[in-house]
């Protein structure tokens, strides 16, 4: 995916020689499907004559040339596609049909390893034609995605796995007129949702902190932004209770990993995004039970996410200031591990009773938020982490949680992810919550207790953030097991990425 070539042609489409070329047909409001005229219609004809093709969503009919129509196109095999209805469907809906088409073109690139394919440019009412390639493509690059590192190849050629998609070549009337464009936003936002992908895939011992502090050095020298790593003596300097807390029983450091990205235009404001970059979590003394702990490589989520879009944010040079940030660490149990009841106290000043040492996320990202604050003075904070179980309770796979202190804000990054397909469900955080975290010992407690526990521990972040506008997404329920889609694989999803991306991308002046 990362190296598959884009392009963009205005040939005809079966005089384009590919593996497989696609064409994409909708559903009229008398349920008959909308025929294109192709060398290849009279076996079209017959499958939906026969009920083999009813050109419902993501139906498909696949046909070969032969020698009738070999002279008449060149590309070895043609995949018809439906659409179903489009008419009267929102933005965002087309946008979402879009992607999912693309995600069931590439499984069967994958199933036939098609390795150059050709898809004929539909025109779909209500959706400009920029929207319906950056989405076609983009489902495409993501549902194409395949993480292998691991995988011992086999000498057998027969048995060697699909290597991807080498070229997408999309085929368009109506010429250029932005289309490129729509092709490289879909091309930045997957790859770097992939990125985000391949961060979680790994072990947690091929992915430590010193990993996303290598990451954003490399980020920082190819795009010419500044990178800045707190390590654990700076962090010993600061103060910084929570991170330190968290790595007290761990081997490997912590890292606070900050890339910095300035845009040329005067005035311009700045958007703060806090990853949780949480590289292993074992819950520490307070450990979890074993089934499933393997999972917990992926509590990094939220800091592949945050260091991810910033190669989006390198690629297309917005026209806001955007700053990522992410303290990294695992929770282990060793002997130096913080214990429930000990008392820290985190940069600023702010003392916490740790009442369970697996309630770790707040604590590390509690020090980065407050200490972005100080430092870069944002506009407005995001924060995004894999910090509850409790929001898979309550919005199960398919929604991220959202709470934030600026309603303006909040619905920004609402209409972000359901443009993007990445829907999140905001949640109330009221004084009465906030009451929840009031220790008896210190300032406040890590943890609220099982009632509203995403809530109770968005009120621990809303501490260290004071007036800045400010939002925290949980992803725990979609980092990873995300709503089954063609362009969603099994495990992580890196969702997060394309959200924050359309927040960006889209950025209006926040007063």
């Amino acid at each position: 995916m990362e190296s598959t070539k884009l392009t963009l042609s205005q040939k005809k489409p079966e005089t384009v020689q590919s593996d497989m070329l696609v064409y994409c047909l909708s559903l009229s409001a008398k349920d008959k499907v909308n025929i294109i005229e192709t060398p290849n219609s009279k076996e079209l004809k017959k499958a939906i004559k026969l009920g083999d093709f009813k050109g419902n969503h993501s139906d498909t009919f696949l046909s070969y040339s032969n020698d009738s129509n070999s002279k008449k196109i060149l590309s070895e095999r043609v995949l018809f596609m439906g659409l179903g209805h489009v008419d009267e469907k929102e933005n965002t809906e087309l946008r979402e049909l879009c992607r999912k088409v693309g995600g069931v073109v590439a499984s069967k690139a994958k199933k036939l390893k098609s390795s150059r394919i050709c898809l004929n440019l539909p025109q779909i009412s209500g959706l400009p034609c920029v929207e319906v390639i950056e989405c076609l493509v983009e489902g495409i690059l993501l549902g194409d995605y395949n993480f292998v590192k691991y995988k011992t190849v086999s000498k057998d050629k027969k048995k060697q796995p699909f290597k991807g998609i080498k070229e997408i070549i999309i085929c368009s009337a109506v010429g250029n007129k932005g289309l490129r464009r729509g092709m490289n936003k879909a091309k930045h936002s997957a790859a770097a949702a992939c990125t985000a992908r391949n961060m979680a895939n790994e072990p947690g011992n091929g992915w430590t902190p010193s990993d996303f502090a290598s990451y954003g050095r490399q980020l920082g020298k190819k795009y010419k932004m500044k990178c800045t790593i707190l390590n654990k003596s700076d962090m010993k300097r600061l103060k910084m209770g929570g991170i330190l807390a968290v790595n007290q029983g761990s081997s490997e450091a912590p890292k606070l990993v900050m890339l910095e990205y300035k845009t040329t235009k005067k005035g311009a404001q700045t958007i703060l995004v806090v990853g949780k970059g949480l590289t292993f979590d074992s819950g520490g003394i307070s450990i979890k039970p074993s089934a499933g702990m393997q999972d917990m490589k992926y509590d990094m989520c939220g800091g592949a996410a945050a260091l991810s879009v910033m190669r989006i944010v390198g690629e297309e040079k917005p026209d806001v200031n955007v700053i990522a940030i992410v303290p990294s660490t695992d929770n282990m149990n060793g002997s130096s591990a913080v214990k429930p009841g000990d008392v820290i106290r985190h940069y600023g000043g702010i003392t916490s009773e740790i009442v369970n040492t697996d309630a770790e996320g707040r604590m590390i990202l509690a020090d980065a938020l407050a200490y972005g604050i100080k430092k870069y003075k944002p506009t407005c904070v995001v924060d995004l982490a894999t910090l509850t179980g409790a929001v898979i309770l309550g919005l199960g796979h398919h929604r991220t949680g959202l709470i934030g202190n600026n309603q303006n804000l909040v619905e920004r990054v609402i209409a972000a992810g359901d443009k993007c397909g990445e829907p999140l469900w905001q949640l109330p955080i009221d004084k009465e919550y906030v009451k929840q975290i009031d220790s008896d010992v210190a300032d406040i407690k890590n943890t609220g207790g099982r009632p509203a526990g995403t809530i109770t521990a968005a009120a621990y972040l809303q501490k260290f953030v004071g007036d800045t506008p400010w939002t925290h997404m949980d992803i725990a329920g979609t980092a990873w097991d995300f709503t089954s889609k063609s362009y969603i694989p099994k495990g992580p999803s890196g969702t997060g990425v394309r959200t924050l991306a359309e927040l960006i991308r889209n950025w209006k002046e926040l007063t």
